[in-house]
């Protein structure tokens, strides 16, 4: 059989491995993959075209509770309070309501620029906790919806077995969330049964005060896993990190470099509250920090030590979480912004005399996003799969830019999308600023949304 002939593109400037590249080429073939990176004759994509972004962090069924849990309550307002909130609102979701809300979220991170998500997914069973006749129902959901949409997924089902460190049970609300190690394990291995060009399966563990010592070992020794990627959310808060150093006598990401092999398979999700000694075994890991900057900020968790983790070399991506915001741009952009307001400085990510804010976060999410996926993302380059994003020619806001100056009035020139066409795995799945079945997937999800609004 005759190898399938690649689709030549060209563009004025494209964002590769290098940096910008001007009057390029890319070839993409019918599996969606970049086979070649010259310039000749070829469809024009346009001016501007970079690499797709992943999102390294996502719990997709919080989308549609965004803007519903902002009315003060009768205590200080914190994480903990929020998490009542999503727990009441959990209770409402079935595998239905589930796929319809996957969908409208990531057509939503497509049009915004992400081609690829990392679902940490907790919402096993029925909201009794007793398992769905099919078990891995509300995965397949998220499954479908990733297929729906034409997004890359990286599902990463969650080990949640404790609801504290100190080993109590899971309280009725978490029951649906919770598994023993070889349930655990079935899941992983049905799941993976559907992996494909567009999808991988690794693990979630929920957190050290949800996953015991002993269960965090078996799975990770399971040879099942041992080359997958591994995502765990980590000193998010302040109460986490008393709370081990109570129980276990060492803060969260001291415990986890004590007990576990940490290298770059692994994603440490938020890490906000980390010590010097921390901060720089986690930046010589080679492992990911997934920073989440509008939830953070949302749920008022802290700030990361952005400066000293990039002078420790460390490797970071972007995850848009609980989905109170859905952009990379402002990921990016509150990332920085942060660290402006906490140091009273200007330009904090560009830790050299002459660097670009832009040009040092752009890229280092995209290494950090493919790194967490466990996938070939990321990059424009030769083995990669073809995602990439084209931005809009006829933008004022971005006339009269060069490549000195693009990632920068991207990220910090306001909110006017500026991403016209998003393709993933060599197909157009945005054109014109318009999903290809934006129409039928958000009317789906406005109808479930008045159904789960009279629950």
């Amino acid at each position: 059989m005759a190898a399938a002939i690649p689709t030549h593109y060209t563009a004025d400037r494209l964002w590769t491995p290098h940096g910008w590249t001007r009057d390029a080429g890319v070839q993409i073939d019918d599996r969606g993959q970049v086979v070649g990176l010259s310039s000749g004759e070829g469809e024009r994509l346009g001016h501007w075209v970079l690499p797709g972004m992943p999102n390294l962090h996502s719990h997709a069924f919080q989308r549609a509770m965004a803007g519903l849990a902002e009315r003060k309550g009768k205590s200080d307002d914190s994480f903990w309070t929020w998490r009542e909130t999503m727990y009441a609102f959990a209770a409402t979701i079935g595998p239905e309501e589930l796929q319809a809300i996957a969908a409208q979220l990531y057509m939503e991170m497509l049009k915004s620029g992400y081609t690829h998500v990392c679902e940490f997914h907790y919402l096993h069973h029925q909201p009794d906790g007793k398992p769905y006749a099919q078990p891995e129902a509300m995965s397949l959901a998220l499954i479908e919806a990733a297929r729906e949409t034409g997004i890359n997924l990286t599902l990463l089902p969650v080990l949640y077995m404790t609801g504290g460190f100190d080993g109590r049970p899971l309280a009725p609300r978490q029951c649906r969330f919770g598994h023993d190690v070889p349930s655990y394990l079935r899941l992983l291995e049905s799941l993976r049964a559907h992996e494909n060009d567009k999808l991988r399966v690794g693990i979630a563990l929920h957190s050290l005060r949800a996953v015991p010592a002993e269960a965090m070992r078996l799975v990770l020794a399971d040879d099942t896993n041992r080359d997958c990627p591994v995502h765990i959310h980590i000193a998010e808060q302040i109460g986490e990190v008393q709370d081990c150093l109570a129980t276990r006598g060492a803060r969260p990401v001291e415990w986890l470099f004590e007990h576990a092999e940490i290298n770059a398979r692994w994603t440490l999700v938020h890490a906000t509250h980390l010590s010097a000694h921390e901060t720089s075994m986690l930046a010589g890991s080679g492992a990911v920090a997934g920073l989440c900057p509008t939830t953070e900020a949302n749920l008022g968790d802290g700030l990361f030590p952005l400066a000293d983790y990039l002078d420790a070399h460390g490797t970071l991506g972007i995850g848009s979480d609980s989905h109170i915001s859905v952009s990379p741009v402002e990921e990016l952009r509150w990332l920085e912004y942060g660290q402006r307001l906490s140091t009273r400085h200007r330009n904090i990510a560009a830790r050299r005399q002459g660097d670009s804010v832009g040009d040092t976060l752009w890229p280092a999410a995209l290494r950090g996003g493919a790194l967490a996926s466990g996938m070939p993302i990321g990059e424009l380059r030769v083995g990669a799969r073809g995602d990439l994003l084209v931005l809009d020619d006829r933008a004022p806001l971005l006339a009269a830019r060069d490549e000195s100056s693009l990632i920068d009035s991207f990220l910090f020139a306001g909110n006017v999308p500026l991403v016209r066409d998003v393709m993933v795995g060599g197909e157009w799945v945005v054109r014109g600023f318009v999903h290809h079945d934006e129409d039928r997937i958000a009317a789906r999800y406005r109808t479930v949304m008045a159904r789960l609004a009279q629950r």
